[in-house]
């Protein structure tokens, strides 16, 4: 950055505004959130926000998704594929879903942010309680597999380069909130175990949480995996 834009940004000074984040989630019935979804291409990160944003709506919550793939068409559509364009995007994102959960919304991100680092600089944003990560968990050779997109065997061929898992690396959370191995639990299994992991940092509404949860008790077929 020049040094004539270091000093105007020591300049800028936060302005404050009459309406609160707790007037906000007051009118909202619901605490701003964000679920910060993690994992391979083709693991179910978007399946399960999707899946997820769902229920939270049926349950007369205001959620957004904020999908790696959608926000690559517009906010981060000047981003490569390289490793210091793959910190900048998860800073974007990041610092965006900051201010969904200031307005009072629960916000779900599916990114496969593969670094470490960058993902406790996502978390370090929020107040304790206010980001959740769900490492999204299958081997690589399921995900390939499914490979939804066409993206591994283009890189198995050489025609696409810088994939995570191939010839980019992911570092899988050491200690996520919730971790969910989508080739072995259903989506209704999985979205159950979100549920529950919201419930207690959702401290208004509280049988609107309950009625959804119960909907989404154990059941043989939450063994299905997902395709």
């Amino acid at each position: 950055m020049p040094p004539q834009d270091l000093h105007r940004q020591s300049a800028v000074t936060p302005q404050t505004f009459s309406v609160l984040r707790e007037d906000r989630e007051q009118l909202a019935g619901h605490g701003g959130r964000v679920v910060w979804f993690t994992g391979l291409s083709g693991a179910g990160k978007s399946t399960l926000a999707n899946a997820l944003e769902v229920e939270l709506h049926r349950g007369l919550r205001r959620t957004y998704v904020l999908d790696g793939d959608n926000v690559r068409r517009g906010l981060c559509k000047d981003l490569g594929f390289s490793d210091a364009d793959r910190v900048e995007n998860v800073r974007r994102v990041a610092e965006v879903a900051r201010l969904f959960v200031d307005a009072g919304v629960l916000v779900l991100v599916a990114f496969i942010s593969p670094f470490r680092a960058e993902r406790q600089a996502a978390r370090d944003l929020f107040a304790p309680g206010d980001f959740l990560e769900v490492f999204v968990d299958v081997p690589l050779a399921v995900a390939e597999q499914r490979d939804t997109k066409g993206l591994y065997q283009k890189a198995r061929s050489g025609a696409l380069s810088h994939l995570t898992g191939i010839d980019s690396p992911y570092e899988p959370p050491l200690a996520p909130d919730l971790a969910l191995r989508t080739d072995q639990l259903s989506i209704d299994a999985c979205v159950g175990r979100m549920l529950a992991l919201l419930e207690p940092s959702q401290d208004t509404m509280p049988t609107i949480v309950q009625r959804v949860v119960q909907a989404h008790l154990p059941r043989e077929a939450d063994h299905v995996p997902l395709p």
